[in-house]
């Protein structure tokens, strides 16, 4: 009996034995709950800027790095083609102008610190959900949401109303005026404009005086009077915002706090660093959130003597640069720590490169490698396709390209659920999760079609046409590019998003970037079979996307976009705002 009973068991065993040793290894290792998240953010780079995506005279070794040990994407999108609009989108996982983040008019982003226009209180960013997770937030460099809302202290549009549990930076934007020996860049037409009005009425209240005095002309001393006191109130009323741009942009904050106005720009940079790498270090035995949202490469390229002259493409090569060694640093401070297991790190730019930004025979923008257009233009792939990059080792494929159409706006949702967080239920959320598609569990991109608005103006529409394979792109409207033939708005220096600076197409250019990625060729009835109803489907998409828009709030205004006294961050007396807390210390 004993036999019997030791053969039976025996015979169970043997095939359980066999079957595990003959199972085939996991390949698709358990998530670890709640990692470690740190996004890296650039301003105005290209996609062509970075060496994984084809630049060979800028050296990019820390970010081609991260490609190489992680997931790079080739179609990797930004929801708008400017600061302000696409940080919103990003931030909040929908596009900018469902949350009135998207403009109605030529002012496309946040203006001043003192405007009362910003990201919302009531949109939920990815941040809030996180913190609400148990996790520490940080943001560390470029904020451009706003500020105030109806008081100097309101903070109503502050990071730390928007889910961060710590901020240092600034809440604006980096601009040339915050370098004093660069060119204006800040409203520099209209601020040409408002001179030569003051001058033609300071010419006026002179001649009259002149003419008066001299008997030449017949005018009371009190309308004289009268037209002096308006002569210098209209230059007052301009002088007192752009005349200190620097003092009132150009500011660095820790969480409320004013610690410099203006910033001391020779060492924003190294700053910027330290305050990455601490935060890492304090957080590092809980779960963080770091968003290290770079001033590179925004003019005015603010680059330290360090890395001056190392690149073979000039002084923006040299910021480029400088920027990548900064991620390397980062990345080391992770490695230092032992997180680099538990950590996702993800690399992308806001928007394309500037083409137009250019001083004489510098050209301080970016470039966009093969792709037509550049920032600012809301259709054409240069102002919005970016660099996308995923590292996390263990847990997703090393060396791998994905070609399918992926968003900014998909960072949201993929960071709530590795969080363990819940999305928003009461609004539409315009992302989606990328994780199925980074490890590579899912063939395709949720995304079927996506939306390319130019303020609150849609310029174009993708659709992948997934079973085929295709990319449709129909633009209902393109900037019109000057001088003739060349390939950006280089005689106004931005591209418009309405009025006589555009061509409306109807029908649309249509163009299947599977084929023709750099948008040379458009297709027509005549050389596409399939033409007429590829518009069918865009338009019926389009249609059923405007149905879910709802009215909001425009925060981007004339109102909201122009300069308030009252609402000004300031760290000392107002107007006299002066500090150096960073030179104290």
């Amino acid at each position: 009996a004993s036999f019997l009973i030791l053969c039976f068991r025996t015979s169970l065993v043997t095939p359980l034995i066999f079957g595990v040793l003959l199972q085939p290894p996991l390949t698709q290792p358990s998530i670890i709950t709640q990692p470690n998240i740190v996004l890296l953010m650039a301003d105005d780079l290209g996609i062509g800027d970075v060496g994984c995506y084809g630049n060979d005279t800028i050296r990019t070794p820390n970010i081609d790095g991260l490609a190489k040990e992680g997931v790079k994407l080739t179609q990797h999108i930004a929801a708008a083609p400017l600061c302000t609009p696409s940080r919103a989108a990003f931030l909040t996982g929908r596009y900018a102008l469902r949350s009135g983040m998207d403009a109605i008019n030529n002012y496309r982003v946040i203006f001043w610190n003192g405007g009362s226009g910003g990201l919302p209180p009531n949109e939920t960013t990815f941040a809030k959900i996180l913190q609400e997770q148990g996790y520490s937030t940080g943001l560390i460099g470029k904020w451009h949401q706003g500020v105030n809302c109806e008081s100097r202290n309101d903070h109503c549009h502050h990071p730390l109303n928007h889910g961060f549990d710590y901020f240092y930076g600034m809440p604006f934007t980096l601009i040339s005026d915050c370098q004093p020996t660069e060119t204006p860049e800040m409203d520099r037409v209209f601020r040409g404009k408002l001179w030569l009005y003051t001058q033609m009425i300071g010419l006026v209240t002179l001649t009259a005086t002149l003419g008066r005095l001299t008997g030449l002309i017949s005018i009371r001393w009190k309308t004289l009077t009268c037209l002096a006191g308006f002569s210098l109130l209209f230059f007052v009323s301009w002088f007192s915002s752009y005349g200190f741009v620097q003092h009132w942009n150009c500011i660095m904050m820790r969480n409320h706090e004013v610690t410099e106005q203006p910033m001391v720009t020779h060492r924003t940079t190294s700053l910027i660093l330290r305050e990455s790498v601490s935060f890492i270090k304090r957080n590092k035995h809980k779960p963080f959130l770091l968003f290290l949202s770079f001033l590179h490469s925004h003019t005015p390229l603010l680059t330290t003597e360090k890395f001056l002259g190392r690149s073979r493409h000039g002084l923006y090569g040299d910021n480029v640069e400088e920027m990548d060694w900064m991620v390397g640093q980062v990345l080391d401070a992770i490695d230092k720590e032992g997180l680099r297991n538990t950590t996702l790190v993800y690399f992308a730019s806001d928007h394309g490169g500037w083409l137009e930004r250019q001083e004489g025979n510098r050209q301080l923008g970016g470039w966009n490698g093969i792709y037509r257009g550049g920032k600012a233009m809301g259709g054409w792939e240069g102002g919005i396709r970016v660099p996308g990059i995923f590292r996390w080792p263990g847990v997703l494929p090393a060396g791998t390209v994905i070609d399918e159409p992926t968003s900014l706006m998909d960072i949201y949702p993929t960071v709530v659920h590795l969080a363990g967080g819940v999305l928003p239920q009461d609004r539409v959320i315009d992302g989606r999760d990328l994780m199925p598609l980074l490890r590579g569990t899912a063939e395709h991109s949720e995304h079927e079609f996506l939306f390319h608005y130019c303020g609150i103006h849609l310029h174009a529409v993708r659709w992948h046409q997934k079973d085929s394979g295709s990319i449709w792109k129909a633009h209902y409207v393109t900037p019109i590019f000057r001088p003739l033939g060349a390939g950006a708005c280089y005689d106004r220096g931005f591209c418009p998003c309405f009025g006589e600076g555009v061509t409306h197409h109807d029908p649309p250019l249509l163009f299947d970037l599977s084929r023709d990625p750099s948008e040379a060729k458009p297709l027509s009835a005549d050389t596409e079979p399939l033409f007429d109803s590829v518009i069918r489907k865009i338009g019926r998409a389009t249609e059923e996307h405007r149905r879910t828009l709802t009215p909001v709030p425009e925060q981007l205004s004339v109102y909201n976009v122009v300069w308030k006294p009252w609402l000004q961050p300031c760290c000392g007396t107002f107007p006299f705002c002066w500090c150096d807390k960073e030179g104290d210390n």
